[in-house]
């Protein structure tokens, strides 16, 4: 836990995430790595030298059966104001337009109810779960599907909405999150398309490359975060 810390600090200090007086709200959708977003920034608060609020917020999706209790329980302990936001997302994805490749766009809805809950409730910033391999499969994903390299900041403003979107988890893979989060609240997904969307099978990719070579994951995160962009084509037509 330590080092996580460490490298939550480092991606805090290096992007400046965080400033005095600043309302993060976390958008918790109940998964392991949103969850343990939330628990690394209660545990910072306490020590940070910027002070600074925290909520949290659930996009309920619509789905049946959905129980956000042991959500509700946890940031409670937590000490943490939280606020759940009924949507008609599942009905729109899955009933109306009866979506074969559901995820971009039920992230841009889910994005885009976060963002105007969190201006409601006063927030400054924006913190998301996302981690390394998140960046990776993202950037895989817009390079075959899109045609373009390209994948989330670190820091980035929503125009729109005005508010800055924080990924203080960016320095953490995926195992790190999977060790930490098991005693955590983990929401089961109830999505029909969790484990047979695109993502899932660039994240199969990614395993196959790291048995060709164990350091390939590695090596891909550090090309991306590469400033120098070594024998890319420029201005092509």
């Amino acid at each position: 836990m330590k080092d996580n810390m460490n490298k939550f600090v480092k991606a805090i200090k290096r992007h400046n995430m965080i400033s005095d007086g600043d309302v993060v709200a976390v958008g918790l959708s109940g998964g392991k790595d949103s969850l343990l977003l939330l628990k690394y920034l209660v545990n910072y608060q306490k020590f940070s030298e910027q002070k600074f609020e925290i909520i949290a917020i659930t996009i309920d999706m619509g789905f049946k059966g959905s129980n956000f209790s042991k959500l509700q329980e946890y940031t409670k302990e937590l000490g943490v104001k939280y606020e759940i936001v009924k949507s008609d997302i599942a009905q729109v994805l899955f009933e109306i337009r009866k979506e074969k490749n559901p995820c971009s766009l039920c992230a841009k809805l889910r994005r885009g109810i976060l963002c105007s809950t969190a201006k409601e409730m006063g927030a400054t910033k924006l913190a998301l779960g996302h981690h390394s391999d998140d960046l990776i499969e993202t950037f895989f994903l817009s390079m075959i599907f899109e045609g373009r390299l390209s994948t989330f900041q670190p820091v980035s403003l929503m125009e729109r909405a005005e508010i800055t979107v924080i990924r203080p988890i960016i320095y953490f893979d995926e195992d790190d999150v999977k060790k930490e989060s098991a005693s955590l609240p983990v929401f089961k997904n109830p999505c029909p398309a969790d484990k047979y969307t695109k993502r899932e099978e660039i994240k199969t990719k990614i395993k196959e490359l790291q048995s060709l070579c164990s350091k390939s994951k590695n090596n891909i995160y550090r090309a991306i975060v590469n400033p120098d962009r070594y024998n890319l084509w420029r201005n092509d037509k």
